[in-house]
C-alpha cells in the first residue's frame, strides 16, 4: 500500500503486547507517553498525544516535548471513569522547518528575501486558525515580508518568539501520521488504595457456641474502622452443602455440628443467590452494608464460582457438571489436595453461554444488593476470557465494581488474570522474608511492564496461608510484616483477628492454621485490644494522611549498609508528599545502620538540613547529612517518616 507519511511513530509506551491489553490508571491520575517519532531527512517535526473519553467525540491534543535521540514524551490526565483511548501523531511541521532554516541562514550571514517570500504560504495558514486578536499582526507580517524595503524589520519578525508561538499553536498537520489507537481504563481511586480486614461473619458473635449474624457484624463496624480499615471482606456468606461437608482441621467425615466450609456453596437451603440462614437474611445484609458505609467501611463479598454436591443448580443444570463415566460428579482437586465438598462448574460445556449468563447474574444480584467490591476465589481455575467478558459486562454499567483475584499461581497465570481486567491482585508479598527478595519483587512490580496493569494487594495472612516466618511469630514479626505490607503497597489486607491476636499455631509441616475457621466457628474476644491494633491504626491512619503511602509505583530503595534493615523512599505524583520509611527484617535483636537520604529525588543539596518527622512515634529530627544512623528495636521495628523539604 501506498502511503506518502514523512513521519514514522514506534515505541509508543505505555502500551501491553501492542495494544492487545489496556492499561490501568486511577481517577485523577496521569499517564506519561513516550513514542519514537523521526522524519527522513533533517526536517523539524512535531508529535502530541490525542486522548479521548470513551463518553467524547473530539480528542483532545497535547504537544509532546522533544527529549532527544528522536524521543517524545509528554504527560496527560484522566478525571473520568472508564475507557481513554490515545494515540501519538506526528508531521514534519513546514513553518517550523522555514523558521529554523532563516534562523540558520541568518546565523551565516546569508541574505534571506526568497525565503520570506516563501514564508508568506505559512503565515497565511496561520492566519485562518490564529485567534482574531492576532490576525491584523499576521497580516502585517505578510505586508512585511513582501515589501523590499521592510527587510531589516522582516527579518526580525520572522525569527520572533511570537511568530515561533503561532506556528506552535496553529499547526498545519501536512501529511500527519498516527500510531495505533490504545486504551486506558480508569478505576475509581479505591482500586489504587485500599486497606482490606477479613473476617468470618459466623465467628463474630460475643457468645460462646453461638453462630454469628450480620447484626453481630454491625457491632465489629466501629472497631475495624478505628484501626483504620476501610474494606471488610467476608468469604461466602450462602447456604453451606451437607454432602460430603467437611470436619474441623478439614477431616474428610463431619460430625454433628460442623459447621462446613463456605467455599462448598449450595445446599437445598438455595445456592449463590441465597443467604445462609443463620447469618440472617439478605435485607440484613443490606442493612449491614449500609451501617458498613456509615463507618467509611465497604462490605467486599467473596465471588467463588463452584458449587457443594447438593447445590440447585446440580439437578437444576446437570449440563453444567462434567461426568464421570461411572455417572457420578468429580468433586474438585489440586493433587495431592482433595476438596471433596466441592464440584466445579465445567466451562466446556456445549451450555456453556447459558452457564456464563448464569454467573454474571449472580454477580449483578449482588451488585444491586450494594456490593460493589469483589474478592473473586480460584479465577485461575476459570477461562482467561470469561473473567473478561464477565467483569467487561459488569462495568459497562457498574464501573465502581472493583475485582480482587485471588490467584496464587504461576507468574504469568497472575499476570494474565490483570491483564483481562481484574483490578487488584493477590502477590507472592506473603512468603517474600529477605531483603533480596523484597527490593527484588518490588522492583518486579514496580519498574517492569506490570506497573501499568497489575494493582498488587499485600497481605500477610489469609485463611488459606499461615507462612512458615508467622507460625509461633512474636508481636515483632507482626509489626514487621505489617510495616513492610502497610508501607510498600497501596493494597493491602489481613485476615483478623487471627492476625492482630497473634493466633498462629499451624498444622505441622504445612502452611495452615490449627482449628483454622475454614472449617469450624471460633469465638474471638472482640473487645481485646493490644499493641498490634494500636500500632495497626497508627499505621492506617498514616496510609490515609500521606498520598505517598496510597499508591504502589513511585518507590526507590535506598542504600543502607545492614542487611537487616531496608530502607526505601516514597513519594507522590507532584512530589509534595514525600516519606522515608526504615523497617529492621529482625524481630529479635536491635538493629543499627546508616541510610543515605535520596537528595536528587528530594531535591536538595548536599550539605543542606533537612527535617523528618516519624508519623507513628511523633518525634521529630533534623538530619545535616546524606548519611543518617538509624538504630530500630523490636519493640517498634519501623520508621515512618515525613520529609520536610
Amino acid at each position: 500500500m501506498l502511503r506518502q507519511q514523512r513521519v514514522v511513530i514506534e515505541n509508543v509506551s505505555p502500551q501491553i503486547q501492542c495494544g492487545a491489553f489496556f492499561i490501568k490508571r486511577t481517577v485523577g491520575e496521569k499517564i506519561t507517553v513516550y513514542a519514537d517519532v523521526l522524519p527522513d531527512g533533517h526536517d523539524v517535526i512535531q508529535a502530541e498525544i490525542l486522548y479521548k473519553h470513551e463518553s467524547e467525540k473530539k480528542y483532545s491534543v497535547v504537544r509532546m516535548q522533544d527529549q532527544g535521540q528522536d524521543v517524545y514524551f509528554e504527560t496527560f490526565a484522566v478525571d473520568k471513569q472508564g475507557f481513554y483511548d490515545y494515540k501519538v501523531q506526528g508531521w514534519v511541521d513546514h513553518a517550523l522547518n522555514w523558521q529554523h532554516g532563516i534562523e540558520a541562514k541568518l546565523e551565516d550571514g546569508q541574505h534571506v528575501k526568497s525565503e520570506l517570500l516563501d514564508g508568506v504560504q505559512y503565515l497565511e495558514y496561520v492566519s485562518k486558525k490564529a485567534p482574531a486578536q492576532e490576525r491584523p499582526y499576521l497580516q502585517k507580517l505578510i505586508r512585511l515580508f513582501k515589501e523590499d524595503n521592510s527587510y531589516n524589520e522582516a527579518v526580525k519578525e520572522a525569527v520572533s518568539p511570537k511568530l515561533h508561538e503561532l506556528f506552535l499553536s496553529c499547526p498545519q498537520r501536512f501529511l500527519a501520521n498516527s500510531s495505533k489507537v490504545l486504551q486506558v481504563y480508569v478505576d475509581r481511586k479505591k482500586a489504587n488504595f485500599s486497606t482490606w480486614y477479613e473476617f468470618f461473619p459466623r465467628s463474630s458473635s460475643t457468645k460462646t457456641n453461638t453462630h454469628g449474624t450480620f447484626k453481630d457484624c454491625e457491632l465489629l463496624l466501629p472497631r475495624i474502622a478505628n484501626m483504620g480499615f476501610d474494606v471488610v471482606y467476608f468469604p461466602p456468606v450462602h447456604p453451606i452443602g451437607e454432602v460430603n461437608r467437611k470436619g474441623k482441621n478439614n477431616t474428610v467425615n463431619a460430625i454433628e455440628g460442623d459447621s462446613g466450609v463456605p467455599w462448598a456453596i449450595g445446599s437445598k437451603l438455595g445456592g449463590h443467590t441465597a443467604i445462609h440462614p443463620e447469618l440472617g437474611t439478605e435485607k440484613d445484609f443490606k442493612n449491614l452494608i449500609k451501617k458498613a458505609n456509615d463507618h467509611g467501611i465497604e462490605i467486599a463479598m467473596d465471588l467463588a464460582f463452584q458449587a457443594a454436591p447438593d447445590h440447585p443448580y446440580i439437578t437444576e443444570h446437570p449440563e453444567w457438571f462434567r461426568k464421570r463415566p461411572d455417572g457420578t460428579i468429580q468433586y474438585a482437586e489440586n493433587p495431592p489436595k482433595k476438596y471433596q465438598d466441592i464440584v466445579n462448574f465445567y466451562f466446556e460445556s456445549k451450555a456453556y453461554k447459558e452457564l456464563w449468563e448464569e454467573l454474571l447474574n449472580v454477580t449483578l444480584h449482588w451488585v444491586n444488593c450494594g456490593v460493589h467490591i469483589f474478592r473473586v476465589d480460584n479465577p485461575h481455575t476459570k477461562p482467561y476470557y470469561f473473567w473478561n467478558w464477565l467483569i467487561g459486562q459488569v462495568k459497562k454499567d457498574y464501573p465502581d465494581v472493583l475485582f480482587l483475584a485471588e490467584a496464587f499461581s504461576r507468574p504469568r497465570v497472575m499476570q494474565q488474570l490483570a491483564k483481562q481486567g481484574f483490578s487488584q491482585s493477590y502477590t507472592y508479598f506473603t512468603w517474600r522474608v529477605w531483603k533480596h527478595e523484597l527490593i527484588e519483587y518490588m522492583v518486579e512490580l514496580t519498574q517492569t511492564e506490570m506497573k501499568e496493569y497489575y494493582r498488587p494487594n499485600f497481605w500477610p495472612n489469609t485463611p488459606d496461608i499461615n507462612p512458615y516466618h508467622l507460625q509461633g511469630a512474636n508481636e515483632a514479626m507482626h509489626l514487621i510484616r505489617y510495616a513492610l505490607a502497610a508501607t510498600m503497597s497501596g493494597n493491602i489486607g489481613i485476615y483478623g483477628p487471627v492476625f492482630e491476636y497473634m493466633d498462629t499455631a499451624a498444622l505441622p509441616g504445612k502452611e495452615e492454621y490449627m482449628n483454622c475457621e475454614k472449617y469450624e466457628i471460633r469465638h474471638w474476644d472482640w473487645s481485646k485490644e493490644n499493641k498490634l491494633t494500636y500500632v495497626i491504626s497508627k499505621i492506617n491512619a498514616a496510609r490515609k494522611a500521606h498520598e505517598c503511602l496510597q499508591q504502589t509505583n513511585n518507590i526507590r530503595f535506598c542504600t543502607i549498609d545492614n542487611d537487616n534493615l531496608i530502607a526505601f523512599y516514597k513519594w507522590n505524583d507532584d512530589c509534595t508528599d514525600q516519606m522515608l520509611i526504615v523497617i529492621s527484617l529482625d524481630p529479635y535483636y536491635s538493629q543499627r545502620g546508616t541510610v543515605q537520604l535520596p537528595l536528587e529525588g528530594l531535591g536538595i543539596h548536599a550539605g543542606q538540613s533537612v527535617q523528618v518527622h516519624d508519623v507513628v512515634t511523633d518525634n521529630g529530627y533534623l538530619w545535616h547529612s546524606e548519611w543518617n544512623f538509624i538504630e530500630l528495636h523490636p519493640a517498634l521495628p519501623f520508621h515512618l517518616f515525613h520529609i520536610n523539604t
